[in-house]
């Protein structure tokens, strides 16, 4: 993959502006929620935001993959207040020499109402 940020766009906060894939088998994740295996829904979004996070890891390991091989990532949050403490967390899991492209969105309700984060990513093999 090649990981790129152009001189000429405007400056990143921890992603790239374009990733290229070159032919061959993808990756991709569906939007992992932090809630626990039994149901439960932890308080605040740092504690949630690292449950979605490594769920996604998990679920890139059932793949086959790992956070390394992520060349996109979404990010929906329910309130913008919550982008510094979700990029903390992000930084813990992305690759740093290879940052996704990303977006994040801020949106007014997930699908249970006690949920602040839902993270997708997809990942090249």
């Amino acid at each position: 993959m090649k990981f790129a940020s152009p001189d000429d766009l405007p400056p990143t906060h921890g992603y790239s502006h374009v990733v290229t894939v070159p032919a061959g088998t993808q990756v991709w994740v569906a939007g992992q929620i932090g809630m626990q295996a039994d149901g439960t829904v932890p308080d605040g979004i740092e504690a949630q935001a690292r449950l979605a996070f490594e769920d996604v890891g998990r679920a890139l390991a059932a793949a086959g993959a790992s956070w390394a091989a992520v060349f996109e990532m979404n990010i929906y949050v329910t309130d913008i207040a919550f982008v510094p403490t979700v990029r903390a967390v992000r930084d813990e899991f992305v690759n740093h020499d290879a940052r996704p492209v990303s977006t994040l969105v801020a949106v007014t309700a997930l699908v249970l109402p006690e949920l602040l984060i839902e993270i997708e990513v997809a990942a090249a093999l």
